[in-house]
């Protein structure tokens, strides 16, 4: 083993990340995002149907308490108190996946990834949203991606729930310059656009926070969807998932793999390669020509 693959191994040699501790309030009610109103430590607002989260980087029930106060909708569930690392499940540190190098925002550039010719650097910044990369799904998607690319010219990406934005930028990195990134959730969307800033490519990729439905009927090369099953189910069932060439669904576990799989083969579609982690989660690449 390489004295640089070592020390990717060895996290106490890394820097710390922005945050060292997240105070998480748990809300019952929907509130629009505004740094003014919650103050200095205040990092974002995670909406979920009809709950809030809302994360600090200091201790803040006061500025919590003025929010329920000028908001009588809204009712404090519960609140958390955890590290930035563990949130994340572990120490964010760089790493590879096939020809991708995922380095944080936070790192010494000139520590960086020994960056070769072969290897494609993608800097993230994933804040409090989930999407650094590690998961296996999101890693099965990078693998699913550099083999649709090594079989043609993929000119137009389209990637469904987003989150951090790392597929779509390593969509770029593959060579896509057009690529179109969507997510509901304000606060992924946010997210997917400091990490397209990062990267310098706010020209080549664009972020809108919206519906994945309101998106799937423009044509594109490649349909990226590693979301909620309740939403991918709607997705491949409409009339605009034919309009992409090819598609990467991920993030399913077995049942809802199997229900899909049963769906796709009533229609035209062709699997191309399948992934299975553990038996549990599940990665399909198909066409649908």
């Amino acid at each position: 083993m390489t004295e640089e693959k070592h020390r990717y191994k060895d996290h106490d040699k890394f820097p710390d990340p922005p945050y060292k501790d997240l105070y998480i309030y748990y809300l019952q009610g929907r509130l629009k995002s505004n740094n003014r109103i919650f103050g200095n430590h205040f990092i974002g607002n995670w909406q979920e149907d009809e709950y809030s989260f809302l994360f600090f980087s200091k201790p803040s029930r006061d500025e919590v308490k003025k929010i329920l106060t000028s908001h009588p909708g809204l009712a404090l569930l519960d609140e958390f108190y955890m590290t930035y690392d563990q949130w994340h499940g572990g120490k964010i540190t760089p790493f590879k996946v096939g020809r991708f190098s995922i380095v944080p925002s936070w790192q010494n550039q000139s520590k960086k990834m020994n960056s070769g010719r072969k290897e494609l650097p993608i800097i993230l910044d994933p804040g409090v949203v989930f999407g650094t990369g590690t998961h296996i799904t999101t890693q099965d998607c990078l693998k699913a991606l550099e083999l649709v690319f090594n079989r043609e010219k993929i000119e137009s990406v389209l990637d469904l729930g987003t989150g951090t934005g790392l597929l779509a930028l390593a969509a770029f990195r593959l060579g896509c310059k057009k690529i179109l990134a969507v997510d509901f959730n304000f606060l992924a969307a946010r997210t997917a656009l400091k990490n397209v800033r990062l990267n310098k490519l706010e020209d080549q990729i664009i972020i809108v926070q919206g519906r994945a439905e309101d998106f799937i009927d423009p044509p594109s090369d490649l349909m990226i969807a590693n979301i909620h099953y309740d939403v991918m189910k709607h997705l491949i069932t409409s009339r605009g998932f034919y309009n992409n060439k090819w598609f990467i669904l991920s993030g399913l576990l077995r049942g809802q793999a199997r229900d899909l799989l049963f769906e796709l083969h009533q229609s035209r579609v062709r699997i191309v390669k399948k992934w299975e982690r553990d038996g549990i989660w599940h990665t399909f690449l198909g066409t649908t020509c």
